[in-house]
């Protein structure tokens, strides 16, 4: 089966993202480190799970934003991630959780980011 390319306009990047920074902001919550390897391994698991690809170097970058809206911008956005917090953002499923209000603000910044 050939993997459909993830495009740049295509909504999966913002998903992808918002994915990202909340599985970054959840271990950081979790282990109180910013975990890259973490996050490298699950943009690869989530493009697996989804049969997209992602050139490496998009990868990076996608990997990068993620770390830096987890960081810096949710803080400023008014979203903390806390330990007691951290299972409201996903699905038994390990999806996002879309009814959850930081998983809807940390979308608006990732659609901005993007």
């Amino acid at each position: 089966m050939t993997k459909a390319e993830l495009i740049e306009h295509d909504s999966a990047r913002a998903d992808l993202l918002c994915f990202l920074v909340a599985i970054a902001a959840a271990s950081y919550a979790l282990t109180e480190e910013w975990r890259v390897d973490h996050v490298v391994e699950c943009c690869r698991r989530w493009l697996r799970k989804k049969e997209l690809k992602m050139h490496w170097l998009d990868r990076v970058q996608m990997g990068q934003l993620a770390l830096k809206i987890a960081s810096k911008d949710l803080l400023e956005a008014g979203v903390a991630v806390r330990l007691s917090s951290v299972s409201a953002l996903f699905t038994d499923e390990m999806e996002l959780n879309g009814s959850s209000t930081m998983v809807q603000r940390m979308m608006a910044l990732c659609h901005d980011a993007l």
